[in-house]
């Protein structure tokens, strides 16, 4: 895992830059499933997503695909990743650099009801090396807009 070297986004949420094949073993002590957020075909040296999923599957880890394009975050990548972390345990998130898996994840927990306070995402977002100030409105208006929790 050293080589790895997740960041904790949250008690049950990790980033890591790009993943090889390789990885899927260590990466399964610790998770139960891995997201792959980059587009296939983004680099000739990256394996592609059937390439990780199966992988995954051989390492007995669930497996996600939500490819996210550089630039804006489209709201159906955080809608089908909030949709990923809300059924599942432990998980690791990855792209190439893992700023856009980060930045997908803070706006996939700003809306899920009783989720992280604003302050709380951009602090964890920050505390994996990324930043996500250029999304506050955007995690502002989720939270704001986010189902409440009946107590």
């Amino acid at each position: 895992m050293a080589r790895i070297a997740p960041h904790r986004l949250s008690d049950r949420v990790g980033v890591t830059s790009q993943l090889q094949v390789e990885d899927l073993v260590a990466v399964g002590r610790r998770y139960r499933m891995v997201v792959d957020l980059r587009p296939d075909g983004e680099a000739h040296d990256q394996p592609s997503s059937q390439a990780m999923e199966h992988a995954a599957r051989m390492a007995g880890l669930g497996f996600a695909y939500v490819p996210v394009p550089h630039g804006d975050i489209p709201e159906d990548a955080v809608a089908r990743l909030q949709a990923v972390l809300a059924d599942q345990g432990s998980v690791l998130l990855y792209c190439r650099s893992g700023k856009r898996a980060a930045r997908t994840w803070a706006l996939a927990e700003a809306r899920r009801p009783g989720g992280l306070s604003a302050e709380q995402i951009q602090a964890s977002v920050h505390g994996a090396g990324q930043d996500a100030a250029d999304l506050r409105d955007r995690i502002d208006l989720a939270i704001n807009t986010r189902p409440k929790v009946n107590p």
